[in-house]
């Protein structure tokens, strides 16, 4: 298959630090970069080594350039327009979450892109990290039996970006919130509270599942949390397998029914991690994060026409979960 090529709207932080070096580092050639300036877009072209063209004006890119997919990192306020440009001009679309603040905002965007016949994939990279692929294979495999009950924790401080609790949920707990539908399907029931301090964010609920599935979710966006926290514990019939911040997944099988367990050396824990080191440099982590496991879904998906599992369609239901989980906060 020959190399993809894609186009850049936006070169900030977010997509100079994870995006471009993730999308380089799955195989991608970037053909062209526009940001409101030229000298910005040409900055990002000659950091990741690209003879590309800058441009200052992304219509004039998508009428211009020849390429498999548009990637776009833009403000959340502005990202709904941009794709729906790209949308219209007939190009596959990778973009950065959120993808539109309501859930009918987020139907809109994929109808359109259905019927434009598109690839649209929406940026949630723990989909694609390998400690979530493994746990997802876990719960599809029943190698621990039957997934019974979840308990997840992500705490951070999102006081810089994130003013209040839709925000918070909306553009940092959201990557959970999908995580969640990823690995245990759509959601029945909703209820929690929240504890929350202006723009300091404390929030616990519990979910049940309509495959029966429950479990309890602590979110928060606090200055305590100056270290990011992440971690999600799934019991299963036969064992137990706790994944933590996307780089360690224990597996915990216990000992069959009616065997003297306390005799004999028959507890079992596996534990699974990377192999890193200083030659990982930054790559490491955006391998296990899963940035770059994501760009390489969105590659094959715009390379084959085939729906990502992060699509436009299925975003629709994170941002609707989003939504019954602030309306359920008290």
């Amino acid at each position: 298959m020959s190399q993809a090529k894609l186009c850049f709207i936006g070169a900030g932080f977010h997509a100079s630090t994870n995006i471009f070096p993730s999308a380089v580092e799955a195989g991608a050639e970037i053909v062209a970069v526009s940001t409101r300036s030229l000298e910005r877009s040409q900055a990002a072209l000659t950091r990741f080594g690209s003879r590309g063209t800058p441009y200052d004006d992304y219509k004039q890119m998508l009428q211009n350039e020849e390429f498999d997919g548009v990637v776009v990192v833009a403000q959340p306020g502005d990202q709904t327009e941009i794709v729906m440009d790209c949308i219209k001009a007939g190009k596959n679309v990778f973009v950065d979450k959120p993808l539109g603040w309501t859930a009918e905002e987020a139907t809109s965007i994929a109808e359109a892109a259905e019927e434009a016949g598109v690839v649209l994939m929406v940026g949630f990279m723990k989909r694609y990290a390998p400690v979530y692929l493994k746990l997802k294979e876990l719960i599809e495999s029943g190698e621990l039996g039957t997934a019974r009950s979840f308990q997840i924790r992500f705490a951070c401080d999102s006081t810089g970006f994130s003013k209040t609790e839709e925000q918070f949920l909306k553009l940092a707990a959201i990557h959970l919130v999908d995580l969640i539908r990823g690995l245990f399907g759509e959601v029945a029931q909703v209820a929690g509270f929240n504890n929350n301090l202006g723009e300091n964010i404390s929030q616990s609920f519990s979910l049940k599942f309509e495959n029966g599935i429950s479990g309890s979710v602590y979110f928060a966006g606090m200055t305590a949390w100056s270290s990011e926290s992440e971690s999600v514990l799934v019991t299963f019939d036969n064992g137990h397998a706790v994944a933590e911040d996307s780089k360690k997944l224990s597996i915990h099988k216990s000992p069959l029914p009616g065997t003297s367990s306390f005799q004999t050396l028959s507890e079992e824990t596996t534990v699974l991690m990377p192999s890193l080191s200083t030659m990982s440099g930054c790559f490491g982590d955006l391998y296990t994060r899963g940035f770059i496991g994501e760009m390489a879904h969105f590659i094959a998906c715009s390379k084959q026409k085939l729906t990502p599992n992060s699509s436009g369609r299925d975003n629709i239901g994170t941002m609707d979960l989003c939504d019954r989980i602030l309306g359920a906060l008290n």
